[in-house]
């Protein structure tokens, strides 16, 4: 089944195990079956510690479980763990036989602290990149707390039960037979949902900062980073570090790096910020901002959570998000055949018809992607020419599957359970028209995270936070930078340039209006 080199990174890996573990699968006389059988004989063969059963009852059919000796096993994997998903396989082997997770001491206090029942099912798509955060975060939490337990269900193996329960976007979790939430989640932001994580309490304990810098992006690692080398007291508040750079596979235009994905950049600068002290408070939102009264004083953010932190100078760097189509029936069926993220939920719609709103180069690139894998794409662009990279449009154009239609305004997403079909507008005509499909991937590009500043800071007309060229906002020891700012070209490596320019500029405010 594997490879010889992952057989011989595996079985290095595996030398890590402190206690035996037991693989426990199900199976049938399907070819999956043979694949998953021929998966848990090689990690078996690779360690004395992993012993494997093949007499398991577990109602899906193939899969398996890790566990220890003896005891309820309490990951199971209805799926083979490949692609994106190996990495959660690896993990779970470690630490369910005792290797140390690397998570916060406090994360580990939170988990084992939960004292009901919890049993996640996530439905996920081997080529889903933002499913592995989360059957990692729900793995780890079964590893440590009885109580919990956590399914991997591979939709593509899974058809019936994805037609079933409509699960037309990735991740999507279910807990305790109930509809719980999708999309990528931190384990910060599982927590917080369960009622486990950080109280309002905990953020009033913390000492103000001198630098308290709000996203965890590009521009807010690059702005902690230059503000810690300072030697002055910093924190990062986030929703999750990464941004939406989690959500970006191929990088090619990182100065000096060839190409990295998403993920791998984004561990990167968590291990840099990191390595100088630096307070990361994951998985909270910000709700208010309060500029200081007057210059030296101290300034605050309002959490969702309901907790608030204090700081002498603050960056905001909180990015920005996919921006809606804001037309009805979009809200209903988010998840439902509304999608965001081609790259994800592609595979769901295999075989069927779908719609891509936005002829930018998001667009397009979504189109190219989405008609090697579904019946058909309806590319819709409101004005009346593509805007995307001339070679993207030759190479949409090539494709037999795809009809393109400009000068159109999506005006309504329709269905039952799950979206049908979608309603537009001829800009020209005035006529309106419907087409009849299963899926749209809404691709207009991005709407900065700034509501809960509006009322202490200056916005555009876009919503976004005007700056000046040292990242200074119209409140004073507020400074911005990145995405959510009226600097142009939303770019990670100008992002980074932004956030360490709005580091230097709060340095230089603590230095001239210092009490002390």
């Amino acid at each position: 089944m594997l490879e010889a080199n992952i057989k011989a990174q595996l079985a290095a890996y595996l030398e890590k195990l402190q206690r035996p573990i037991e693989l426990v699968a199900t199976l049938d006389g399907g070819e999956p079956a043979a694949e998953m059988r021929g998966l848990v004989e090689d990690i078996a063969s690779l360690s004395d510690k992993v012993s494997a059963r093949f007499d398991g009852k577990d109602a899906r059919v193939p899969s398996f479980t890790v566990g220890e000796p003896g005891q309820p096993a309490r990951i199971t994997f209805a799926g083979l763990p490949m692609g994106h998903e190996f990495t959660s396989l690896v993990l779970a082997l470690l630490q369910t036989g005792g290797h140390p997770p690397k998570v916060e001491p406090e994360i580990i206090a939170q988990i084992k602290a939960i004292d009901r029942p919890l049993a996640f099912e996530t439905y996920v798509s081997l080529e889903c990149h933002n499913c592995p955060d989360v059957i990692q975060a729900l793995n780890l939490m079964a590893v440590l707390n009885p109580k919990i337990s956590s399914v991997m269900i591979e939709g593509g193996l899974y058809r019936a039960e994805v037609e079933a329960k409509n699960v037309l976007a990735v991740p999507m979790v279910f807990l305790n037979g109930e509809h719980y939430g999708q999309g990528r989640m931190s384990i910060e932001e599982i927590l917080a949902q369960v009622g486990a994580g950080n109280t309002a309490e905990s953020f009033a304990e913390r000492a103000p900062y001198d630098v308290l810098v709000v996203g965890g992006g590009p521009a807010g690692a690059a702005a902690a980073i230059y503000a810690a080398r300072k030697g002055i007291r910093t924190g990062i508040v986030a929703e999750r570090f990464g941004g939406q750079v989690m959500d970006t596979m191929g990088i090619e235009n990182f100065i000096s790096v060839d190409y990295t994905e998403g993920p791998k950049l984004v561990a990167a600068m968590e291990q840099h910020v990191k390595q100088y002290g630096v307070d990361i408070m994951r998985g909270q939102k910000a709700a208010g901002l309060v500029a200081a009264p007057s210059p030296g004083e101290l300034a605050e953010v309002k959490l969702a959570s309901g907790g608030s932190l204090k700081a002498k100078s603050i960056i905001l760097a909180t990015g920005a998000r996919w921006r809606e189509m804001g037309v009805p029936g979009e809200q209903n069926y988010k998840g439902k055949g509304v999608c965001f993220c081609p790259h994800c939920d592609g595979p769901l719609f295999k075989g069927k018809r779908v719609a891509v709103i936005g002829g930018g180069n998001s667009g397009v690139e979504a189109a190219i992607d989405l008609a090697g894998i579904v019946s058909h794409v309806t590319l819709i662009e409101f004005d009346t020419k593509l805007r995307a990279d001339a070679v993207l449009q030759d190479k949409l154009r090539s494709m037999g599957n795809v009809t393109i239609i400009m000068n159109a305004q999506t005006t309504e997403v329709t269905g039952t359970d799950k979206v049908n079909g979608l309603n537009y507008k001829d800009r020209a005509s005035g006529e309106t028209h419907q087409i009849e499909l299963e899926g749209i991937f809404v691709q207009i590009g991005l709407l900065p995270n700034t509501d809960f500043a509006k009322e202490a800071v200056t916005l555009s007309k876009f919503r976004e936070i005007e700056v000046n060229a040292r990242c200074e906002t119209s409140a004073t020891g507020i400074f911005a930078a990145g995405d959510c700012t009226t600097v142009p070209y939303k770019q990670i490596v100008i992002s980074m340039g932004e956030g360490s320019k709005a580091a230097l500029s709060a340095f230089d405010y603590l230095i001239r209006h210092s009490s002390h």
